[in-house]
């Protein structure tokens, strides 16, 4: 698995801010963004809770499509948080970063991929682990012209962080 891994979250204020949100009721409640029409939408607000400890990390591999975390997607990552049995991790496991649930039980610790064609890991005394923090949020790209730009970009300059 090779991953791509950005560092601490973005320093200072980075706000992504849409001043012209419109309200739409496609789901039946449209007054939720109504909040944020005065003063923009600031996601570092919104998806981070401790930002010293937040990471992105891009995702590779498809042990972890049925949570609905697929190839090439950006994890946001909380170091801060205590991994817990049913939380998606990111491990490090022999020296490989897995990200992977997590289940424990007494003294034994189970990694266990989203994918029916990976098996469990199961954590034993031979094994050098380390959890290594928190998936807390996956930003999953879903426009076809926006996938394509990144990608683009990604190959024109490998050091990109998006």
């Amino acid at each position: 698995m090779e991953e791509e891994f950005y560092g601490a979250a973005y320093k200072g204020s980075k706000q992504f801010s849409q001043q012209q949100i419109r309200t739409a009721n496609a789901t039946g409640f449209g007054a939720a963004a109504d909040d944020y029409m005065e003063r923009g939408v600031d996601l570092n607000e919104q998806l981070i809770m401790n930002k010293p400890a937040t990471f992105f990390f891009r995702m590779r591999g498809d042990a972890m499509t049925d949570a609905g975390l697929n190839d090439d997607d950006v994890l946001i990552i909380d170091r801060s948080i205590k991994p817990t049995s049913g939380r998606i991790i990111v491990a490090a496991v022999d020296g490989e970063l897995l990200v992977r649930r997590f289940q424990q039980t007494f003294n034994r610790v189970t990694l266990s991929p989203e994918n029916k064609k990976y098996k469990p890991i199961e954590i034993g005394e031979y094994n050098t682990y380390s959890a290594w923090g928190v998936v807390t949020c996956v930003i999953h790209v879903v426009d076809p012209m926006l996938q394509a730009h990144l990608h683009n970009r990604k190959k024109d300059n490998k050091s990109s962080n998006w």
